[in-house]
C-alpha cells in the first residue's frame, strides 16, 4: 500500500531499457475496496469506504473517495465528515485473505523469488524469468491482466533496478497502472521527487531536512552527507544520501516469513477504567498467542499500542529474555507496559498488542521466562492454551476462551479455560 507523497512530474515515459531493471513491486489498487467492489459492482464510481461505521478507522477508500481527503487510518467520524456521501462497507478480512493468497500463488508461478511484505503487495526479481515470460513490462502486463480477469481488481506495477525505484514506480503507476524506470534513468527519476517520498522520510524527518534547506531528493542528494549527518543522525544521513543516488543493495528475499503478529480493538466508547483496557488487552494477547502457536512462531518483542479520546497514539516495547508463544506472558508484559503510559487523564479509544521478532519454535530454547521466579508454571499455561487452540479447531474460535486475573499475584495463579459467546 503506498501513502508517500507523488510528484505528477515523474509519470512520464522514462525510456525502454528494460535490461537493468528485473525487480517488480506489485501493488494491488485499495484493495479492500476493490475486492468489495467486485463482489458489489452496483457500488462502482460511488466513494466507498471499509472499516466499522461507528467507532472505527477507515482501512480502505475507493479513489472516488480518496477525492474528498477521505484516507487510511483515518477516524470513520473524521471520514464522514469529509465524504457525508460515503457508502461504508465493513471489512471481510477472511475475503481479503483468500484473494491475496490467490495473487500471491500468481507471483509464485511468475518467480519463485518473490517477497510478500503485505497481504496486498509484493516485489519480485524476474531476471530468472525474462527467458522463459519475456522482459519485465511483459510479465508486469500480463499479471495485471490475469489478477483483473481472476477477481475483477486491479494492481499497479512498478519496474526497477532495485527495490527502492520499484516501489516508488508502483506509487506512481497508481491507480491500474505500470511504471518502467531503466536503470540509466534512475537518478533523474529520484531527483524529480519530494524528499518525503523516500523510505524512512517521514513527517518528523521531513521537517528536520526542511529546516536545512531540503525538500527534494535533488536537494538531499546535492547535500554534503557529513551535513546530513548532523542533520538526521550519522547513520540515517549516509542512508539516505544512498538512496537519493539510487543505491539501494537489499536484494528481493524469497518466502520472507512474517516479521510480526498483533491484534488491536476499538472500544464502543472511549474507556477510563484502566480494568476495563486490561481485559481487552488480555484477549487481544490471547489471539495473538494463538496465532503464533498456528504458525509455529515464538516472539521476541512485545509491542503495545493504545489510542486516546483525542487520537493521539502510543506505544512501547519490550524484548523478552525468552521468545514466546504463551498469552499470559505477552498479557503480563503489556500490562506492565500499559501501567507506565502516561495518558494525561484522557480516556482510552483503541488498544493492540503486537508480538515482534518472530522465529520458528522449533529449534529456539525454551528456557524459563523472566517470570519463572514469580511464577513456576508458565509451561502448564502453554499447554492449557494448547488445549484450547484444539478446541476453536474442532468447535469454532468462539466456543471457549482462556481466563486469568488481571494481574500477577505471589505464588501459582492458575488458568482456567471457560465458556464464552463472543471474545475470540
Amino acid at each position: 500500500m503506498s501513502r508517500g507523497p507523488r510528484a505528477a512530474a515523474v509519470r512520464r515515459d522514462w525510456g525502454t531499457d528494460e535490461s537493468g531493471a528485473t525487480v517488480l513491486h506489485v501493488d494491488m489498487d485499495a484493495f479492500f475496496a476493490s475486492v468489495e467492489l467486485a463482489r458489489r459492482p452496483e457500488l462502482r464510481g460511488r466513494p466507498v469506504v471499509v472499516g466499522g461505521r461507528e467507532r472505527g478507522v477507515v482501512l480502505a477508500a475507493t479513489y472516488e473517495a480518496r477525492a474528498y481527503g477521505v484516507r487510511s487510518a483515518m477516524s470513520m467520524a473524521q471520514a464522514l465528515a469529509r465524504c457525508p456521501q460515503a457508502v461504508v462497507v465493513r471489512p471481510d478480512h477472511a475475503r481479503y485473505r483468500e484473494v491475496s493468497r490467490s495473487v500471491m500463488e500468481m507471483l509464485g508461478e511468475i518467480t519463485a523469488v518473490v517477497e510478500q511484505v503485505s497481504v496486498d503487495e509484493a516485489f519480485l526479481d524476474v531476471a530468472g524469468a525474462r527467458r522463459r515470460l519475456g522482459p519485465p513490462t511483459r510479465i508486469g502486463a500480463a499479471l495485471r491482466e490475469r489478477v483483473r480477469a481472476a477477481h475483477g481488481i486491479t494492481c499497479s506495477v512498478g519496474v526497477g533496478r532495485n527495490k527502492l525505484v520499484a516501489k516508488l514506480a508502483s506509487t506512481h503507476a497508481k491507480p491500474d497502472g505500470m511504471l518502467l524506470v531503466p536503470a540509466d534513468a534512475t537518478v533523474d527519476f529520484l531527483r524529480a521527487l519530494p524528499v518525503g517520498a523516500l523510505w524512512g522520510v517521514g513527517d518528523k524527518t521531513e521537517q528536520v531536512l526542511a529546516r536545512w534547506g531540503i525538500t527534494t531528493v535533488a536537494e538531499l542528494a546535492d547535500t554534503d552527507v557529513d551535513v546530513l549527518r548532523a542533520a538526521v543522525g550519522r547513520v540515517a544521513g549516509a542512508h539516505l544520501h544512498d538512496l537519493a543516488w539510487g543505491r539501494d543493495p537489499r536484494p528481493v528475499v524469497a518466502g520472507r516469513s512474517e516479521r510480526s503478529v498483533g491484534a488491536e480493538s476499538t472500544f464502543a466508547q472511549d474507556v477510563r477504567d484502566q480494568e476495563v483496557v486490561a481485559r481487552r488487552l488480555r484477549e487481544l494477547s490471547d489471539r495473538v498467542a494463538a496465532r503464533l502457536r498456528h504458525g509455529e512462531m515464538v516472539a521476541r518483542t512485545v509491542s503495545l499500542k493504545v489510542r486516546t479520546g483525542d487520537f493521539r497514539t502510543l506505544t512501547r516495547s519490550r524484548t523478552l529474555e525468552t521468545p514466546t508463544d504463551v498469552a499470559q506472558v505477552l498479557f503480563d508484559v503489556a500490562r506492565e507496559m500499559l501501567v507506565g503510559v502516561d495518558l494525561r487523564g484522557l480516556p482510552v479509544r483503541l488498544v493492540g498488542v503486537r508480538g515482534e521478532g518472530l522465529r520458528p519454535r522449533s529449534g529456539t530454547t525454551t528456557q524459563p521466562s523472566l517470570f519463572d521466579a514469580d511464577n513456576p508454571h508458565d509451561g502448564a499455561r502453554r499447554e492449557a492454551e494448547v488445549a484450547v487452540d484444539a478446541v476453536r479447531e474442532r468447535f469454532g474460535t468462539a466456543a471457549i476462551t482462556l481466563g486469568a486475573s488481571t494481574g500477577r499475584t505471589p505464588g501459582p495463579t492458575s488458568t482456567t479455560a471457560s465458556a464464552s459467546a463472543g471474545l475470540s
